[in-house]
């Protein structure tokens, strides 16, 4: 019997065939904690031991793993298993440090910059103002058990806020509102959107550029109806899930 010659077809079946089986290997090592120490994976290189594969399969089953939010990777660093997401809800109107302790986690927000700006022409629409309206622009960057995992910009009104600069920017905005201008929030506009993470926030959640993410556009106002802020939010994907209950009724619950 004739034995035909093997087709790219059946070489790319190879090759995917190959590099599931590794990803299944990878997924239950993981689990297990068999190729990981103090969160961290072993190297590429050991992985590339350890299995007998290349570093393109390796790669491959490594990004897969990554998309499915097992684990995430940090610039010069290497790969980590992700930790459990925090739950997010936007009708649960909760500033970030709250929302974390109340889920048993740990939460830190470090000040990147601070300064007056003009508003970018796409968000004019939505904060009801000409583009290139001057805003203060302030930039933070959040851990959560000490794992860097969300980018923000916030654009705060001026006018509400003339002399916010001047507090501590690592507290909650919402508390600096309540304590120093008796200003509470009042309805909000949300979008949420996967992300390609680049420039800002890929360098300072120490990503790579392209990373996965998702980018939340909230428009806050206050008690009396005014439009007091935007905040755009860019998390790591794995570091999220966003949850939103409704009644028996099929209405919003919160």
């Amino acid at each position: 019997m004739m034995l035909g010659k093997e087709t790219n077809s059946d070489r790319v079946d190879i090759d995917g065939g190959r590099r599931g089986g590794l990803e299944q290997q990878l997924r239950q090592a993981i689990v297990a904690g068999d190729v990981v120490k103090d969160g961290r994976l072993l190297s590429e290189r050991q992985l590339i031991a350890r299995y007998s594969t290349t570093r393109i399969t390796l790669r491959e089953a490594l990004f897969h793993l990554e998309i499915d939010g097992l684990i995430f990777r940090e610039s010069r660093r290497g790969w980590f298993v992700s930790g459990p997401r925090l739950v997010y809800s936007p009708l649960h109107r909760s500033h970030f440090h709250r929302m974390a302790t109340e889920q048993g986690r740990s939460a830190e927000t470090i000040l990147v910059e601070a300064e007056a700006a003009a508003l970018p022409e796409e968000l004019a629409a939505l904060m009801r103002c000409e583009p290139g309206t001057r805003f203060w622009r302030i930039r933070r960057k959040r851990r959560i058990d000490g794992r860097l995992v969300l980018f923000v910009e916030h654009y705060l009104s001026a006018e509400i806020f003339p002399d916010i600069l001047q507090h501590d920017l690592t507290r909650s905005l919402t508390t600096i509102y309540q304590d120093s201008y008796a200003i509470t929030y009042g309805p909000a506009y949300f979008e949420i959107n996967p992300v390609a993470l680049r420039g800002y926030p890929a360098q300072h959640l120490g990503c790579s550029e392209g990373a996965y993410g998702l980018k939340i556009t909230r428009v806050n106002q206050d008690q009396h109806g005014r439009i007091i802020d935007c905040d755009l939010e860019y998390w790591r994907h794995d570091a999220i899930s966003v949850r939103v209950e409704t009644d028996q009724q099929g209405s919003l619950a919160g």
